[in-house]
C-alpha cells in the first residue's frame, strides 16, 4: 500500500503531469478535473496539489479530503483560490511563487525597451513604408520603481540594473510617503505585488496623477491592483505615455474593450510566462517541495493565508 495519496486537481491528460513520475517513494496519484474523480480516494488522500481548476472544485474536494496535510498550488496568484475553510484551516499552502519569475523579468525588460526604442513607431512606419528618423531613448540612466519586491519584482531588478537603470523597489512593509516616491520618481513603474484587500485599486487616479509624464506602467502582478477606469483616463490624457500589461480585472479581455485600440498599450493576454516548459517548470517545484515535506524539512513558499500571500 503506498504511504502517501496525492489529489491532483487537473486536466488528468496534461503533458506537465509526466513530471509527477519523478516523485520519490512512488505515492499513490489520482488525477481529474471533476469531483467524482476523486470519490475513492479524497478520504485517505494527505496531499493536494491545485492545477488549472476553477476555486469551486478545490472547494469541493478539500470538503472530500479530512486528512489532508498539505496543499501546494502550482500558481503564485491565490486570490482566485482561497475560500474561508482553506483560510480557516490549519492546513499549510505553499504555491508557485517565483517559478515563472525569470520569465517575467525577461517580458517587462522587452517593456521598457518597446517603449524606449519607440518599437511601434518603428512598426508603423514600416507598415507605411515611410522612411523617417526619429530619436530613441536609453535604458541606461532611467529610473524603474517597483511595487512588490517578490522574485518577479527581484528578477526585473536584476535585469534593468545590468543595463544601467536606477532601481528603486519597495516591498510589503513600506510607508505612504516611500510608495509616493516610487510613483512620483518613477520613468517606468512596475506592479508586480500581489492581490489583497490592501493591493486592491492600490493605483488609483490619485496615483496615476502623481506619475512623470511620459512615465510607462508596467502590471504583471494583478489586473485589480490598479483601477482600471482611472488607468484607461491616463493613458487618453496623461501624465503617462503608456503601458505594458500582462493582467486585467476581467479575464480574457472582452473583444470590445478600449484596450484594444490603444496605440500606446503593449498588451499580453495573461502570457508573458507561458515559455515552452513554464508548466512543467511548475510541477517541477512541486516535485522538489514534496520531496522536502516527506524528509520533513521546511516547506517552501509558505503561504500566509490570512494576508493572502
Amino acid at each position: 500500500m503506498n504511504e502517501h495519496t496525492i489529489l491532483v486537481l487537473n486536466n488528468p491528460a496534461a503533458r506537465n503531469l509526466a513530471v509527477l513520475a519523478e516523485l520519490p517513494g512512488a505515492p499513490r496519484i489520482v488525477a481529474g478535473d471533476t469531483a467524482e474523480a476523486f470519490a475513492r480516494a479524497a478520504a485517505e488522500a494527505d496531499v493536494m496539489l491545485v492545477g488549472g481548476v476553477k476555486r469551486a472544485l478545490v472547494e469541493q474536494v478539500f470538503a472530500m479530503a479530512p486528512n489532508l496535510k498539505w496543499i501546494h498550488s502550482q500558481w503564485a496568484g491565490l486570490d482566485g483560490l482561497l475560500f474561508p475553510a482553506l483560510v480557516e484551516s490549519s492546513i499549510p499552502l505553499t504555491n508557485g511563487a517565483g517559478v515563472f519569475a525569470e520569465a517575467l523579468g525577461e517580458f517587462a525588460l522587452a517593456a521598457m525597451l518597446w517603449f524606449a526604442k519607440d518599437l511601434n513607431r518603428m512598426r508603423r512606419q514600416q507598415a507605411e513604408r515611410r522612411w523617417e528618423e526619429f530619436n530613441v531613448g536609453m535604458l541606461a540612466g532611467s529610473r524603474l520603481g517597483i511595487i512588490g519586491m517578490g522574485g518577479i519584482g527581484r528578477a526585473v531588478a536584476r535585469r534593468a540594473l545590468a543595463l544601467g537603470v536606477q532601481v528603486h523597489g519597495i516591498g510589503r512593509r513600506h510607508s505612504r510617503g516611500e510608495f509616493e516616491s516610487v510613483v512620483r520618481e518613477s520613468d517606468f513603474l512596475l506592479l508586480s505585488a500581489p492581490l489583497t484587500p490592501e493591493t486592491r485599486g492600490m493605483i488609483g487616479a490619485a496615483e496615476l496623477a502623481m506619475m512623470k509624464p511620459g512615465s510607462v506602467l508596467i502590471n504583471l502582478g494583478r489586473g485589480a491592483v490598479v483601477d482600471e477606469p482611472a488607468l484607461l483616463a491616463a493613458l487618453r490624457s496623461g501624465p503617462i505615455r503608456g503601458a505594458a500589461l500582462d493582467v486585467y480585472p476581467v479575464e480574457p479581455l472582452p473583444p470590445d474593450h478600449e484596450l484594444w485600440g490603444m496605440e500606446n498599450v503593449l498588451l499580453s493576454p495573461h502570457t508573458a510566462d507561458h515559455t515552452e516548459t513554464w508548466l512543467e517548470e511548475a510541477t517541477r517545484f512541486f516535485v522538489k517541495n514534496y520531496t522536502r515535506w516527506i524528509q520533513g524539512e521546511p516547506l517552501e513558499n509558505l503561504v500566509d493565508k490570512q494576508a493572502g500571500y
